[in-house]
């Protein structure tokens, strides 16, 4: 686009009455083959004219090749968003990347507050009337926006609920918020269609999920709940020591007892006394 504008005002001294309106470069292209200036500076603009001509030539091939490869990562992933008009690689790309997963929207409306297509209620007394919301993801309402021009410019649903919205006393600045708000209504709905349909198409109904069999499968074709269990892992700890038994009640009261008992020793010379059977024993003699 700058380049386009570059170009036209390169026009605008090239020629007499200048460029009428902005063309395309192949249109540019035919204009400047009628131009031959005799001045110097004639020469010169149309010199710089060539060149963005160039320029134009060499961007376009490579937003060609651009649109190309979105347009076929866009089809790689399974969406359908490129089927609602006016909505292109470019837009259904944006969306894709900044979305996500859609399951993160509860419903329409949250997705439309996040989009910025929700109006704001500002009524007052009896008169309703909503605004712009300023807020929400810019980018996609930008996107939405285009896609509403888009089916403004030709014979589409949008433009019939455009014109009734009109025909119902609406300005034409809120004829095209209520257009940009039914179009982020049918953005979430593909979005969600595609998700299902994605889950749907996923074996076991998880994505990522896979019949492959592989080496530790018992049969080629292996479901992924017929994998066969691994076995209990090595012990790496050390045993457990065991706990410590709890002493009898007889047994811990005696401890007690005998913890508390002080035995004190006689002081002075011990007398030794004999025994019973030590007296039993001389009273009977030696022994023959």
């Amino acid at each position: 686009m700058q380049a386009l504008n570059r170009l036209h005002r390169l026009f605008l001294g090239l020629l007499p009455g200048g460029a009428p309106v902005k063309k395309s470069a192949r249109q540019y292209q035919a204009l400047l083959a009628t131009v031959r200036p005799r001045d110097l500076a004639g020469k010169t603009r149309r010199r710089m004219a060539a060149e963005e001509l160039e320029d134009l030539h060499r961007l376009d091939a490579k937003l060609k090749a651009m649109k190309a490869e979105l347009k076929a990562a866009v089809l790689a992933t399974g969406s359908h968003l490129m089927d609602i008009h006016g909505i292109g690689p470019a837009g259904a790309a944006r969306i894709l990347a900044d979305v996500g997963d859609v399951a993160r929207f509860p419903d329409r409306h949250h997705f439309a507050s996040w989009t910025g297509t929700a109006p704001i209620d500002a009524s007052s007394g009896q008169h309703l009337r909503h605004r712009l919301s300023r807020a929400g993801n810019r980018r996609l309402n930008h996107v939405l926006y285009i896609a509403g021009i888009v089916q403004l410019r030709h014979d589409t649903a949008g433009r019939a609920y455009y014109r009734r919205k009109l025909a119902a006393g609406k300005t034409s600045m809120e004829a095209m918020r209520c257009l940009r708000r039914r179009l982020s209504d049918a953005v979430y709905r593909q979005l969600a269609a595609d998700a299902r349909s994605q889950d749907e198409a996923s074996p076991g109904g998880h994505p990522g999920a896979s019949l492959i069999s592989s080496a530790a499968g018992l049969s080629p074709d292996t479901g992924t709940s017929d994998q066969p269990l691994p076995g209990p892992a090595d012990l790496t700890l050390p045993p457990p020591r065991p706990a410590p038994q709890p002493m009898a009640p007889a047994a811990a009261a005696t401890r007690r007892r005998a913890r508390g008992v002080n035995v004190e020793r006689p002081t002075g010379r011990t007398t030794l006394t004999p025994t019973s059977a030590a007296i039993r024993s001389t009273a009977l003699g030696p022994c023959p």
